[in-house]
């Protein structure tokens, strides 16, 4: 999605008229999302370029969410089916670090194990995701431990059969939208006797 993935060129002028607005009006909406840090906008020398923020996207998955309740497209239950892969094993240390194992364990009661599951998703899967794109995610905010800053990420419960689990996706993920990372509180390529190449199915409802 332009603007969410990297800046958009933008004119007040063709904002407005996207809108039936003036370019004068078109041109305070801009500044007010971006007073309301729904947006960042930079100036060059060929014109404005603009960022959906964070906050921005969290706003845009809302309203989808709630669009897609009133057209009765949400609600789940959701079936997301990919094969395992090996991670970079950064997830192991990630989960390791208590300023984010106690969020996790605050939002979603469980203590998890210090290390993710790794799955890409099935061609029919990556549909199904984009559904489960719009619904209402929890934010674990990042901080800053021996000088190092740590990002915010995002959480959205799911199972794996009778096993609690979440997905999680960093703030800046290294994987491609069709891989997605998976925390629980057991180890679960020990538990479901995982290999890479084999399938599981991660159910996720939202009422």
């Amino acid at each position: 999605m332009g603007g969410v993935r990297g800046p958009v060129w933008i004119s007040s002028q063709s904002f407005g008229e996207s809108l039936s607005l003036s370019p004068q009006t078109a041109s305070r909406r801009l500044k007010a999302l971006e007073g309301q840090r729904l947006i960042d906008r930079s100036l060059r020398p060929d014109g404005q370029y603009v960022t959906v923020t964070s906050d921005g996207e969290e706003a845009l998955r809302k309203e989808y969410t709630d669009y897609s309740r009133i057209f009765g497209e949400g609600g789940g239950p959701y079936s997301l089916t990919g094969s395992v892969i090996s991670g970079l094993g950064e997830g192991r240390y990630y989960m390791s670090l208590p300023a984010y194992a106690e969020q996790f364990r605050r939002v979603l009661g469980i203590d998890p194990f210090p290390g993710t599951l790794n799955l890409r998703l099935s061609s029919a899967s990556r549909d199904v995701k984009r559904k489960v794109d719009g619904l209402p995610w929890t934010r674990i905010e990042g901080f800053i431990q021996d000088g190092r800053t740590f990002g915010d990420a995002r959480t959205l419960a799911c199972r794996i059969g009778e096993i609690p689990c979440a997905i999680v996706v960093p703030g800046r993920s290294h994987y491609p939208d069709d891989v997605i990372e998976l925390i629980s509180p057991v180890e679960l390529r020990a538990v479901l006797r995982l290999s890479d190449g084999d399938l599981v199915t991660v159910e996720v409802s939202h009422a």
